[in-house]
């Protein structure tokens, strides 16, 4: 079944990790994709869009995913911590949604990145669950904003999932492999999930199927953050 037949998507943060993953999905789906890195600045989401324009006119899906991780212990964390990870993780959202709104569709469907660090405290990641959590805030915040533009905005939060993220956090391997073992124990599920699975869940709040939905959260995180 093609269940984005017809649509066009835009996925940030889409050269690895979810946001590939969710990129081939949708393309399996019927859908146009047009894949970007994670610059955050407004200059560079303002030229995609021109280019979308001008290849597919308009646009009826973003799923604003571009991310980073940079864990510190608080008392440790400075304002190169604190801007890298805002910069990307939320001021890249707020450029990305606003420089696109000109050219969604009525109806369209936003999709953001949170995580499930959101709802359940992680040491040494302040700042990132911070940055998340405005993402969150801003998916309920602009459901009601774009309500009348017929745009629905709504949040992934994904738990523990096996992506390269893990490899860019600027850690030595051994205490990557530390860190992700005392995480990993805090599962329900017992295992990392994959980014092929959360593809799946942001398929659902992209396509038709997820219409009734708006400003939700959609925890997918094999119960980390709930048991």
């Amino acid at each position: 079944m093609t269940r984005l037949q017809g649509k066009t998507a835009l996925i940030t943060g889409a050269t690895s990790g979810i946001g590939l993953a969710t990129a081939k999905l949708f393309v399996q789906h019927g859908a146009r994709v047009v894949i970007v890195g994670q610059d955050p600045t407004r200059a560079a989401m303002a030229q995609v869009r021109g280019r979308i324009e001008a290849h597919f006119g308009r646009l009826d899906i973003v799923f604003a995913n571009a991310g980073i991780a940079r864990p510190m212990p608080f008392a440790d964390v400075d304002e190169d911590n604190i801007d890298a990870q805002m910069d990307v993780n939320f001021k890249g959202v707020v450029h990305t949604i606003q420089q696109m709104l000109p050219i969604l569709n009525n109806p369209a469907s936003v999709v953001l990145t949170s995580t499930a660090m959101i709802e359940k405290g992680v040491a040494g990641m302040s700042v990132y669950a911070a940055s998340k959590a405005a993402v969150r805030s801003l998916a309920r915040t602009l459901s009601v904003e774009l309500l009348d533009q017929g745009v629905r905005v709504n949040a992934i939060c994904p738990g523990l999932i096996d992506t390269p993220i893990y490899g860019k956090l600027g850690l030595p391997a051994e205490a990557v492999t530390a860190w992700a073992g005392e995480l990993l124990a805090k599962v329900p599920a017992g295992r990392f999930g994959r980014a092929d699975e959360v593809a799946q869940a942001v398929l659902f709040l992209a396509s038709d199927e997820s219409r009734y939905m708006r400003g939700a959260s959609m925890l997918y995180d094999g119960g980390f953050a709930t048991l």
